[in-house]
């Protein structure tokens, strides 16, 4: 409910119960009732603290192509800007892609974010297709590698420039998971198998950090941190490197409270660990173009195993 006012939860209430009466009938290709679908997609938007009317029109974001309802009906009963929403999910999910190449994948893009007039319609999209990927195991094997093909093109370039990196990481692997299932279940083996050793490995380093910090009154959150399957075969791939030479299959995430005490984290990681030369990359200064600001630095970590290490602010 995420605090949200009685009016918003019963506007979210009545569009349930008016798409769940649209799609009664109807069925998914898993067989399960279809209106679980725009459900699973609210709940995704609803997790990323998207706004009541977002909400609204991804339970009804399939009820204009898949029913009988008429746009004057989601009009009057859920306002002109759930209905402009809607409209615009529509739109974009009747357009065909067949990119050839990344240019062509890149005028996609633009197109998309030109035809929506308003960017909660690309919110919606995105979680349109990351519920339709977690899905994805019912359609057929040559509709699968079409559909992640697309993913990669499209979705995931779209979903980092707006910074929904959980979204990005998450259709990222699962589209690998159905364009190359052999190399997928590969990395998830071999990550499996490290899993104890990288565990014990960030444990010593947490540690230390977390000592060190205390003696500089810094307060600070530290986590180990997984590495999406996509990132590490994208970087197996371009680098032509092995899984055991990869710098940051272990890493950690240090953040603070300013700007300030996130060089100072660094000084101080750099004191207590041997830095990797051409390493250190400074998105604090310099953010990337999605906004995103972070120190990256990789050192040589416990048993001289290589360790990329994150800094930056809660906010």
């Amino acid at each position: 409910q995420q605090n949200r006012a009685e009016k918003d939860i019963e506007k979210i209430q009545s569009a349930f119960n008016f798409a769940a009466g649209l799609h009664e009938g109807q069925y998914r290709a898993s067989e399960e009732p279809y209106i679980l679908h725009p459900l699973e997609v609210a709940c995704i938007l609803a997790d990323l603290q998207a706004d009541t009317d977002t909400i609204c029109a991804a339970l009804l974001h399939d009820t204009l192509e898949d029913t009988e309802t008429s746009p004057e009906a989601i009009k009057s009963r859920f306002g002109a800007a759930v209905l402009t929403l809607v409209n615009g999910v529509t739109k974009l999910s009747k357009f065909s892609f067949s990119s050839k190449e990344e240019r062509q994948a890149e005028n996609f893009r633009k197109m998309f974010l030109a035809m929506a007039d308003d960017i909660r319609i690309i919110f919606l999209k995105l979680a349109d297709r990351l519920h339709n990927m977690r899905t994805l195991n019912y359609m057929k094997p040559e509709k699968q590698k079409e559909i992640a093909k697309e993913t990669i093109e499209i979705f995931v370039p779209l979903a980092n420039r707006l910074g929904m990196g959980l979204v990005k990481t998450e259709l990222e692997d699962l589209s690998l998971r159905y364009s190359n299932p052999e190399k997928y279940f590969e990395i998830a083996q071999l990550v499996a198998q490290a899993k104890a050793e990288r565990d014990n490995t960030i444990r010593t380093i947490i540690e230390k950090i977390d000592n060190n910090l205390k003696a500089m009154n810094i307060e600070a959150s530290i986590t180990g941190r997984a590495k999406s399957y996509y990132s590490i075969f994208s970087k197996m791939h371009r680098k032509q490197m092995t899984y055991q030479d990869l710098y940051d299959i272990t890493a950690v995430r240090v953040i603070v409270d300013n700007e300030k005490e996130c060089y100072e984290v660094l000084g101080l990681i750099h004191s207590a660990f041997k830095p990797i030369p051409g390493r250190f990359k400074d998105y604090i200064a310099m953010p990337k173009n999605n906004l995103y600001r972070s120190l990256h630095t990789s050192v040589i970590g416990p048993r001289g195993k290589p360790l990329e290490v994150q800094i930056r602010t809660q906010e």
